[in-house]
């Protein structure tokens, strides 16, 4: 995979040539433990803007409540709670990601916040409409009612909710093509899983299954796209039969005759890939192990009469989702068609008229900003409801290269004019090309432009790093000089030496000036005692206007038309023709702000540049901007991904949050 911040910093993008986008029905997005809910966060680790109590077996919890599921021994990480009820009975609230992802159960559409719809194993529990409750950035879903009806057992034990199920038994795995709908037929495959009872399952992607070169051939064709592994995980016990029936043979050896005899052999033909690669119980567990042609992805549902798990492999497995989560906050996904492509695509649609809902720029520690983590942790660390991946950064050195502003303080500066989006509380948006000029003023002197604002972009000529950098900058070329600003005024000069040995402290009431290359010799200009300030502006100038900003680009839509121009924003040639997974920002013509991931197309790769622009054209934007993607891409809400497993996405810098706050 290729680095997807190299470049010259010019651009970072990943093509995820194996990492498939993938949707069941019952399951949207799945990685067991990772996409769950987080566990507590030091107080050091919050964001001091929202730092809030999350949900806990602390002394101030108003109720039972902790961070842990042991499901039939199993321990993981889930948020839960249970006050108690009328006439002392006792609910359980389970946070809905953990609801979805352990047990498998099925979440329908609805336009009532404070219900959610649910199905698992249809003729067990017909619909059932969970109450809700949102808080500390998760929605809880009452799940008493539910787990009586399947027959689960429900104990706290401390920080963990115990949840028993009854053993089941898998009596038989087996593989067919799907059945026609309606006048389309369909050819695809089809496992169907038979269980004995209603059981929780799961279900996981796992990595590529490369194959060894054939000895046989001496100058193979380039290799297609490799099959992905999909595991499913049911508590239940296969039948020793399914064990054996579906246990791999070891390969055969390979014929022993000489080069010039295996020229003379037959061709031999090639073999396909076995859907079903393995059936085995692990702990009590039984794992189904699948081989997954590239371009298509698992499709699942669970049925009673018999109980039984249906699994369809199929290009376009996304299942249409329109959830209304929060008030003002919908999650919403479904395949948008682009010429003859169907992409899938997964969103959350916000209402920034909805009081109580609020945007702001996350990064991954508020400490400082250098430094990465994956979007699901840093969501998590700030107490935000949803979340997706902004603006690009260097993998190398774990530094910001774009726009970053927050409650009208610039955390980072833009770099090559590149696209952003600016907003307030009050729902008002504005996107454009972005740059800011910032002059460095003294009594004596021209004014000096200052190239760069706490970015990890270097350049020869003037950058400033403030104490929103961190406590200390260490040079990042050689041969810097240094100038030490407190209070208005050129307290030291210093030699940066050689790039990444020496630390030098960032005063609290000033910053820093490094000037590199050529303008090195400017500090004989600015002796020590020079009093000195700083005027900036940004053009367009209303940008200036807007407390928040986050800059990526390129810009795709503006005022309906399509205006991609990624050339003008200094993008490489391999990154404007990349087909990848894509994530986008827009603003609609009924006043919503839609956030977007947009993955493989059906049975191919993401969309180009130019298709994403079409496609955020299609879904009704009026004004969209390309975030960061490939394997930055990642859509959080309530503690899961939405739209990919964790373990396919990549850690980021920064990224835009949803925050729920009290009316």
């Amino acid at each position: 995979m290729p680095n997807c911040c190299r470049r010259g910093y010019l651009s970072k993008f990943a093509l995820i040539s194996n990492s498939r986008f993938f949707q069941v029905t019952v399951l949207p997005i799945v990685a067991i433990a990772l996409c769950l809910t987080a566990t507590h966060p030091t107080s050091a680790q919050q964001s001091p803007t929202n730092a809030k109590p999350r949900p806990g077996a602390t002394s101030q919890s108003p109720a039972p409540s902790g961070n842990q599921i042991s499901l039939n021994g199993r321990t993981l990480p889930g948020a839960w709670l249970r006050p108690s009820g009328t006439a002392g009975k006792v609910t359980t609230y389970l946070s809905d990601g953990v609801l979805r992802q352990l047990m498998g159960v099925d979440f329908l559409n609805s336009s009532n916040p404070a219900k959610q719809p649910v199905q698992w194993f249809s003729s067990v529990t017909a619909p059932l409409a969970l109450n809700t409750k949102l808080l500390g950035g998760y929605r809880y879903l009452d799940i008493t009612n539910l787990a009586q009806t399947a027959g689960w057992q429900l104990q706290a034990n401390g920080n963990t909710l115990v949840i028993s199920t009854k053993q089941g038994k898998v009596t038989d795995v087996l593989e067919g093509k799907q059945p026609a709908v309606g006048n389309a037929t369909r050819t695809g495959n089809r496992v169907v899983v038979n269980l004995d009872r209603p059981t929780p399952w799961q279900v996981t992607p796992g990595l590529p299954i490369s194959k060894p070169p054939d000895p046989n051939i001496s100058t193979p064709k380039p290799a297609a796209p490799p099959n992905r592994e999909w595991k499913i995980t049911l508590d239940g016990i296969a039948d020793p039969t399914l064990i054996q029936r579906y246990t791999p043979q070891l390969p055969e050896p390979s014929p022993t005759a000489l080069p010039d005899q295996l020229k003379q052999l037959p061709p031999t033909l090639p073999i396909s890939e076995p859907l079903i690669q393995q059936v085995e119980v692990v702990n009590n567990q039984t794992i189904i192990r699948l081989s997954v042609p590239f371009g298509q992805s698992l499709q699942i549902s669970s049925v009673a009469n018999p109980n039984r798990l249906m699994i369809d492999i199929r290009p376009d497995a996304l299942v249409e989702r329109n959830i209304t989560w929060a008030p003002g906050l919908r999650w919403r996904q479904r395949l948008v068609d682009l010429d003859a492509e169907r992409f899938p695509v997964t969103w959350l649609e916000i209402n920034p008229r909805e009081g109580g809902l609020k945007l702001k720029p996350l990064w991954a520690n508020p400490e400082t900003l250098a430094g990465t983590a994956p979007l699901i942790q840093t969501a998590q660390r700030y107490l935000a409801a949803g979340a997706i991946n902004g603006g690009y950064f260097n993998r190398n050195n774990k530094f910001p290269l774009g726009a970053i502003r927050r409650a009208s303080q610039w955390v980072s500066g833009p770099i090559l004019n590149r696209g952003a989006i600016a907003w307030n509380h009050s729902g008002q948006f504005y996107f454009g090309r972005l740059t800011l000029t910032e002059n460095l003023m003294s009594a004596n002197h021209q004014p000096l432009p200052i190239l760069f604002l706490n970015s990890g972009y270097v350049q020869s000529g003037i950058a400033r790093y403030t104490p929103v950098w961190g406590a200390t900058y260490t040079p990042l070329t050689d041969n810097e000089t240094l100038l030490v600003v407190q209070k208005d005024k050129i307290t030291n000069q210093l030699s940066g030496g050689k790039a990444g040995e020496t630390a030098v402290p960032i005063p609290q009431d000033g910053y820093l000036l490094t000037l590199r290359g050529n303008t090195a010799t400017t500090s004989s200009q600015l002796p020590i005692g020079t009093a000195v300030s700083i005027a900036s502006a940004t053009t367009p100038a209303d940008f200036s206007r807007y407390p928040y900003v986050v800059g990526a680009g390129p810009l795709l839509v503006q005022n309906r038309q399509i205006v991609l121009d990624a050339k003008a924003e200094k993008f490489s040639d391999a990154f404007i023709a990349e087909k990848a997974v894509r994530s986008g920002i827009c603003t609609t013509s009924t006043g919503t702000l839609i956030i977007a991931a947009v993955h493989n197309r059906a049975g191919g790769y993401g969309p180009t540049l130019a298709e994403h622009a079409k496609l955020m054209q299609a879904m009704g934007c009026v004004n969209a901007l390309n975030l960061d993607g490939g394997s930055s891409t990642s859509l959080y809400l309530g503690g899961q991904l939405l739209d990919r497993s964790p373990s396919t996405a990549a850690r980021v810098h920064n990224g835009i949050g949803i925050f729920l706050e009290p009316r």
